[in-house]
């Protein structure tokens, strides 16, 4: 079971790498680790620093893919993104984005872009 649902978020992310590039963003990572943290994608506009977390589930179910960004994951994401920002050395504004697909029965993915999904909470 985790070795689908990994194999299925990975496809998912590579989905969400070409959406994006064709909407004009410049991926920077994929996948970028800092300790215990990940973020999926990071992505930029001309001045805007995008961090992306992409949800996907092979099927419609009770909750959607979205859903699953609870606060200790916007948390966990907002902690990533400051850090990435220092080790990068990064002066722009920052937006968090959740890109949410779900795998049809023919293969293609519904993707739904929620620009601005989460802002950082307020300490």
């Amino acid at each position: 079971m985790a070795k689908k649902k990994t194999e299925i978020g990975r496809a998912g992310e590579a989905v969400a790498r070409k959406y994006l590039e064709q909407r004009g963003y410049r991926v920077l990572h994929i996948n970028w680790r800092y300790g215990h943290y990940e973020l999926d994608i990071v992505a930029r506009r001309p001045d805007l620093l995008v961090v992306v977390e992409v949800k996907t589930r092979d099927q419609r179910r009770i909750m959607e893919p979205e859903d699953a960004v609870d606060k200790a994951k916007i948390r966990r994401t907002v902690a990533a993104a400051d850090a990435y920002v220092q080790t990068f050395d990064i002066d722009l504004p920052v937006q968090f984005d959740i890109l949410s697909l779900i795998k049809c029965s023919d293969g293609t993915y519904h993707v739904e872009h929620i620009e601005d999904a989460f802002y950082a909470p307020v300490q």
